[in-house]
């Protein structure tokens, strides 16, 4: 009887869960390597639609922050979004967005090291990270993304790596690149 409550118990947590709250990779053992800055909502939609996100899309945010992108491609686009942050606090204020703009079905938010989470499935990878950490993160995106992959960087570039496109929104840099055919 005390292990049929138990599993009771347990199984009333879990369904209680929201869909869209924070799920835990491994728990993240280091600190963020940026610091918290918002994009704003009309670079938001600029990178959306460099990347001509559409239903079809599973958009990464890497570094998510509070989830403004891939709450904007779940809302505006249809699309399902995946955003991935480290810091606690960016998880929590991610999730109530999530939450508040009811996407909880279509966005899924997980507190991870964005160099060791697996984004393979992403058709779109949106970053707003400083140029070194684009480019150590550019072999795992070439590694991890299929061909045809669209990445967009706000404010910054990827070194040698030549954007296909450069925008001016206001002032702010917008960077695209799709992953080359191996």
């Amino acid at each position: 009887m005390r292990r049929l409550l138990t599993v009771l118990t347990l199984a009333s947590i879990l369904t209680a869960l929201p869909l869209g709250v924070a799920a835990q990779e491994a728990a993240p053992t280091r600190r963020p390597d940026v610091i918290y800055v918002p994009t704003p909502e009309e670079v938001v939609e600029a990178m959306l639609q460099v990347a001509r996100v559409t239903k079809s899309d599973v958009v990464y945010d890497l570094g998510t922050g509070d989830g403004r992108i891939p709450v904007t491609a779940a809302k505006k686009y249809g699309a399902r979004g995946v955003g991935i942050d480290i810091d606690p606090q960016r998880i929590k204020d991610a999730s109530e967005n999530v939450a508040k703009n009811g996407v909880a079905d279509r966005v899924r938010i997980i507190q991870g090291d964005l160099f060791e989470t697996n984004i393979s499935e992403a058709t779109v990878v949106t970053l707003y990270l400083l140029p070194s950490l684009n480019q150590k993160l550019m072999p795992k995106l070439m590694k991890e993304l299929r061909p045809g992959t669209r990445i967009v960087s706000h404010a910054f570039d990827m070194g040698e790596w030549k954007p296909e496109q450069e925008l001016d929104v206001n002032g702010r840099k917008v960077y695209y690149w799709t992953i080359p055919k191996r």
